[in-house]
């Protein structure tokens, strides 16, 4: 079976909504898809730190990096587990708050025209297999339903600032090229 749009939901996902979305401005449709690497607590997967995070119901005593963020408003569109899971946090025909201060091709505000797709991840590990394969396939999924022209990094995006989905991270084995501003 085929995996079908609703409403800008991927029905291959499991739905966690986040209240950390809003709409995207008039005529603003998404044609960038930004790769983002996150672990909660750092350097640690499998746990609910990410999906708490991006719902605000991160426990800041759980653990002290979480009474460092505990504050933050931020969400992705997609997260892809270590293990391939796929989990959507916001509708793609919403903007979600995953890039912060950006700039892209001179457009600043990269939320209001992009994707983001967060891999279970951090700067010093290589990702599994499974995720290049979950996220080839969810941003073939997406160029069928927008008009995606290029997926970059968050580092790309924001350079100096970030530096997801960090040097392990190999855009050939993603099927993307590397980008270039």
């Amino acid at each position: 079976m085929r995996e079908a749009w609703s409403a800008g939901w991927w029905s291959g996902a499991r739905r966690v909504a986040s209240p950390n979305c809003d709409p995207r401005p008039d005529g603003c449709v998404p044609w960038l898809v930004v790769v983002h690497a996150i672990s909660l607590p750092p350097d640690c997967f499998g746990g609910p730190g990410v999906e708490q995070l991006f719902t605000n119901s991160l426990n800041p005593a759980e653990h002290p990096y979480y009474a460092e963020i505990a504050g933050l408003k931020v969400s992705a569109h997609f997260f892809i587990r270590r293990d391939g899971e796929l989990v959507q946090f916001v509708s793609a025909n919403e903007r979600a708050w995953h890039a912060g201060a950006s700039c892209w091709r001179g457009q600043e505000r990269c939320n209001d025209f992009s994707i983001g797709i967060e891999l279970e991840g951090c700067d010093t590990l290589a990702f599994e297999a499974v995720q290049y394969g979950k996220l080839a396939a969810l941003v073939e999924a997406l160029r069928a339903r927008y008009p995606v022209r290029e997926v970059v990094g968050h580092s790309d995006i924001a350079p100096g600032r970030k530096t997801d989905p960090g040097p392990c991270f190999d855009w050939a084995s993603a099927g993307f090229p590397v980008p270039k501003a």
